[in-house]
């Protein structure tokens, strides 16, 4: 335990200013919906003049841009990205931070196993991505709330801003698996922002081909916010696939990591 709440206490400012910012963004953005949803005919006509593709890469639908929802989802493509960077950045460094600081052995001296080790420090980023996405979800709903111009589905935008939490355990588990299997990593920052715009790409461009298949290639395709106002459900298949890479890569570390060399300073 002692582990656990030191790597949460190192957390901790991290945590504040990510869960600062994705509230911050999100309501700079919501702020603007009344403004839009006032002239949404206008909006829509310049909209139209996009082509497919580009719209489809920018989660962009006009049919539902004046609705309160239709416009959180277009908005949420952007906080999901940011989310998804911060979980990113909190995987990587989880054992990489110990050899980059040469406290490896120091740590791994104390009577404590080393699955014990990686357990505390992934409860501990666990717990800071869980505390961000209670945050957002809370201020998000209120914001929602007094901005909007028209009804809308409280399942369907909490299932939308939950997307945010799973999305980011996804990016955890890809981040500590990185962590623990790279042999050093100089800039935490560097490997995640990489990764992260690398499958966000990837996701812009299987979306605007309009292959299916492809979206299982980003676990920024795996939550479609216009499926969830639609359907008021997730899609099973892609919900799977992203609960398959969270096991597979938490298994990998924990086999890697209990194997690993750590080199003494």
């Amino acid at each position: 335990m002692n582990v656990f709440f030191h790597e949460l206490r190192a957390y901790r400012k991290t945590t504040i200013i990510w869960t600062l910012s994705l509230v911050g963004v999100m309501a700079l953005f919501m702020s603007m919906f009344p403004t839009i949803a006032k002239d949404i005919e206008e909006y829509k006509k310049v909209l139209s003049g996009f082509p497919d593709a580009v719209k489809q890469a920018l989660g962009l639908q006009v049919e539902t841009f004046g609705s309160v929802l239709g416009f959180y989802s277009y908005v949420f493509v952007y906080i999901s990205l940011c989310g998804a960077i911060q979980a990113m950045n909190f995987g990587t460094a989880i054992v990489s931070k110990e050899v980059r600081e040469k406290t490896a052995d120091f740590l791994l001296t104390k009577p404590i196993t080393r699955k014990t080790i990686l357990t505390s420090k992934i409860l501990a980023a666990f717990t800071s991505i869980l505390f961000t996405s209670i945050v957002y979800i809370a201020t998000s709903w209120l914001m929602v709330a007094i901005v909007a111009t028209d009804e809308f589905s409280s399942r369907a935008f909490l299932l939308i801003s939950i997307s945010l939490f799973l999305l980011q355990v996804i990016f955890l588990a890809i981040g500590i698996l990185f962590s623990v299997c790279l042999p050093k990593i100089k800039s935490v920052l560097s490997v995640s922002l990489g990764t992260v715009f690398g499958f966000f790409i990837i996701g812009m461009l299987s979306s605007s081909s309009g292959d299916e298949y492809k979206r299982y290639l980003s676990p920024f395709q795996y939550f479609d916010s216009y499926y969830m106002i639609e359907h008021t459900s997730y899609e099973g298949s892609f919900l799977a696939v992203g609960l398959g890479i969270v096991l597979l890569a938490f298994i990998a570390s924990y086999v890697r990591f209990v194997k690993k060399d750590i080199h003494s300073v």
